[in-house]
């Protein structure tokens, strides 16, 4: 029993945390390498040795602080010796263990819920999958008990602005893996699967092969310039949008639709709100815009009709026959209407309200030379984004719409 349940005599080296002084551990490895099982059972070791008595669990939302880091086949409950195995309070997000150690879970959607409690630990899941990244501050103000608190971070190696900080960070050690690492724990259909669909492009290389991969040459969008638009809130908005790029078909091997909500401020300054896209049926797409429509009281739906024709209309007139709907067809290849758009960004028009990460991994990769096959897909979430602010900010100025919004905030100063 005790060697089932000694992970130094199963782990592979490099899920065992590097010896010597460090205040990080950011492992950064491949779908399948074994990272929740690594940070599951460095919490573990330091409650058993009584080096925490305090433990901070995050994740990027509730769900997956649940379903992965504590109730996971490789979770905390899942890999705990049956004589030393907390007690599990879901209520309230809670773990306590026989020596009295605690551990309270978090989301990283909650920032501020991080801003009071104390810990000597922590284990932060998916960094890079944040939505609110000032999340990670709130836990260093309160990583402040114990006489060496340390935070152990598992993550796919996505370069957003936290991860590439602390690559570079000298009170950090960084530890790399493939999903190759742990085949020998894998289904073997799964990793033929995924080898098959990913190897060899700029995805795969992030999801596989663990590689931070810096912007793609040529790219309309950097990481910086996306750091720098992001803001928590967004003001009274004059006009929202959902915009919808169908895709033709449905199943694993299609194309996603792209589905975007956006919004323009009086003063002319456009808003990414949400990105809902997803490998949907048309029913199942058409749905999920009419509910984003309402919800965010939008006053159009922006529909590419190139592939769908009157159908996308049909389609979302089944769901609600009285949403606004304006159909928009493609005359110019993708490069072409998105260069407009990164101007945009370029100007600081455009902000994000917090982080779409599969959003933003397609937007720096897109290229003037995009290739589909090396990105591994279509850039349909970009396709859905270039129509919503192209209505938003490139097509009022016809109007003279853009100079109304000028106005309008002058008057209220």
């Amino acid at each position: 029993m005790a060697l089932a349940y000694d992970w130094r005599f199963w782990a592979r080296d490099s899920q065992l945390p590097p010896p010597g002084d460090w205040r990080v551990w950011l492992l950064m490895a491949g779908r399948g390498f074994g990272k929740t099982r690594s940070g599951a059972e460095w919490v573990r070791m330091q409650v058993e040795s009584e080096r925490a008595r305090r433990v901070a669990l995050v994740a990027p939302t509730i769900a997956d602080l649940r379903n992965v880091m504590i109730e996971g086949e490789s979770g905390i409950l899942a890999i705990s010796h049956p004589e030393f195995k907390p007690d599990y309070f879901a209520s309230r997000n809670r773990l306590h263990w026989p020596n009295g150690a605690v551990a309270l879970g978090f989301s990283a959607d909650e920032p501020e819920r991080l801003r009071g409690p104390q810990h000597d630990a922590a284990w932060c899941d998916e960094l890079a999958a944040w939505r609110y990244p000032e999340a990670w501050d709130m836990l260093q103000f309160g990583l402040r008990l114990g006489e060496d608190p340390r935070i152990v971070v598992t993550t796919t190696p996505k370069p957003v602005r936290l991860v590439r900080m602390l690559v570079k960070d000298h009170t950090a050690r960084v530890t790399r893996g493939s999903t190759r690492e742990n085949r020998k724990h894998l289904a073997p259909a799964f990793l033929a699967e995924i080898v098959r669909r990913y190897e060899g492009t700029r995805l795969g290389r992030q999801e596989l092969e663990a590689e931070l991969l810096e912007d793609a040459a040529g790219a309309l969008w950097t990481r910086d310039a996306l750091d720098a638009a992001r803001i928590r809130e967004a003001p009274e908005l004059a006009r929202v949008v959902v915009a919808i790029d169908p895709a033709v078909t449905s199943g694993e091997d299609a194309d996603e639709t792209g589905i975007v909500v956006a919004g323009v401020s009086a003063g002319g300054i456009a808003f990414v709100l949400e990105d809902a896209s997803g490998r949907l049926r048309a029913e199942e797409w058409a749905r999920r815009a009419v509910a984003l429509y309402r919800r965010h009281q939008a006053d159009r739906v922006i529909g590419e009709v190139n592939n769908g024709g009157e159908l996308v209309e049909a389609t979302l007139r089944a769901v609600d026959a009285a949403v606004s709907y304006k159909p928009v067809r493609a005359s110019r290849g993708k490069a072409v209407r998105a260069e407009p758009v990164a101007a945009l960004y370029e100007q600081g028009r455009v902000k994000h309200r917090g982080a779409f990460l599969a959003l933003e991994d397609q937007m720096v990769a897109f290229s003037a030379a995009f290739d589909r096959a090396t990105a591994g897909g279509s850039p349909d979430r970009v396709d859905a984004l270039v129509w919503a602010i192209t209505e938003l900010l490139i097509a009022p100025t016809e109007t003279g719409l853009l100079d109304y919004y000028a106005d309008l905030a002058g008057k209220k100063g």
